[in-house]
Order: structure tokens, then C-alpha cells, then sequence
């Protein structure tokens, strides 16, 4: 008796195109997925060797961890390279965002008195202290920009961070410059590899509005 017809052959026959089509689609998705790490990857890699801290109407600091009232190591060293910016005449004003820290004090505002410790003048710095993530603090520095008529402005933060904040402030109408804080090692910062990973996840989730 053949068993070609029986509903187990049926059955087989009809399965195995399914399984090889979805074989065929996970390979795509899979491959797909690679080609997007690969070039968000290479993007958060130009923008972070390239400084392009030209002429500007404000300098942005995107905020870090604070401890009771003092900047993280990271956090300094973004603030220490938006001062050299300001020292060099790159902007007359500086823009520290982030808001709650965790504690009583917000990390825009230590990095107000920060800066102020460091000799900027108070009236050159504006402290953002509502923001709670990169998205929030690019829509908090729009309505700033807005309202301060500011058309310029360098952004600081670290390297690999910068490629995200420029399609963020791009996508709020933002005119921006990314500049990295110096690559030199920071006591309490993630190492280079687990920074990308972070990038690459966060920007996805950011495009496909999942942030």
C-alpha cells in the first residue's frame, strides 16, 4: 500500500516548504540585523574621532552621573572640555543639561556650579534641570535654542554618545556640532565595547520610537 497519499505524507510534504521559507526569512531578518549593526556601528565610529567644534551661538552639556552634589569622573570631563570650548572662544554660552540625579541636586545644575568654580562666568550658563535621558535633554535644549534665538550650538559628551544626540537634535530641528570630551580613560566609565553596545541598542530603539 503507498503511503504517498496518506494524511502523514500529506502533511510532510506540505510542511517541509513552510519550514524552508521560514528558514529563508529568518537568514534575511538575520542578515538584515547584521548589516544595520554594522552600519550604526561605523557611524557612531565617525562621529566619535572627528571634532567639529566650529564658531557657535552656545556650547551643550549632556549630563552624567552626579555624587552629592559633584561631578561623576565622566561627568567632569565632559564639563573640563565644554570650558576649554568656551575658553577658546568657540561659544560665549554654556548649556548643562540633566535633571535628578538620584539625590537633592540635578546634574544640570552641579554642572552650573561646576563651571562657575571653574571661572565661567553664572550669566554665560544655562542649567537645564528636567531632563531624564538623552531624548528628554534634546527637546528640553530645542525650546532653550527657541527661546534664546540660539542657531549654533557644539555638543559635548562622550565620544560614542555623539552619533545618537546629532540624529536626536537633527530630528528636533537642532543645528549641532558634536565635539567628544578627550579619549582618556575615566575612572567609573563602561569600557569601550559595552558604551557601543548601549549605542547601538538605544539608537535602534530610538528609530523604531521604542525608547
Amino acid at each position: 500500500m503507498s503511503l504517498q497519499g496518506t494524511p502523514a505524507a500529506v502533511e510532510t510534504r506540505t510542511r517541509r516548504p513552510i519550514l524552508r521559507w521560514t528558514f529563508i526569512a529568518l537568514a534575511l531578518l538575520a542578515l538584515i540585523a547584521l548589516i544595520w549593526i554594522r552600519w550604526v556601528y561605523g557611524q557612531i565610529e565617525w562621529y566619535a574621532i572627528r571634532d567639529m567644534a566650529s564658531p557657535s551661538d552656545a556650547i551643550a552639556v549632556f549630563g552624567a552621573a552626579e555624587y552629592d552634589g559633584h561631578p561623576s569622573p565622566v561627568f567632569r570631563a565632559r564639563l573640563d572640555h565644554a570650558e576649554s570650548l568656551y575658553s577658546r572662544g568657540i561659544a560665549p554660552l554654556i548649556i548643562t543639561l540633566g535633571g535628578d540625579g538620584g539625590d537633592q541636586f540635578s546634574e544640570g545644575r552641579v554642572g552650573e556650579q561646576y563651571l562657575v568654580g571653574a571661572g565661567v562666568a553664572a550669566s554665560d550658563i544655562i542649567a537645564e534641570t528636567e531632563s531624564t535621558s538623552t531624548d528628554q535633554s534634546v527637546r528640553r535644549l530645542a525650546v532653550i535654542a527657541r527661546t534664546n534665538n540660539l542657531q549654533r550650538i557644539v555638543v559635548v559628551s562622550d565620544a560614542t554618545h555623539l552619533f545618537r544626540i546629532h540624529q536626536i537634535c537633527a530630528a528636533n530641528g537642532l543645528n549641532v556640532f558634536t565635539s567628544p570630551r578627550p579619549r582618556v580613560p575615566v575612572e567609573g566609565s563602561s569600557g569601550e565595547r559595552e558604551r557601543i553596545q548601549h549605542e547601538i541598542l538605544s539608537y535602534t530603539l530610538w528609530r523604531l520610537h521604542l525608547d
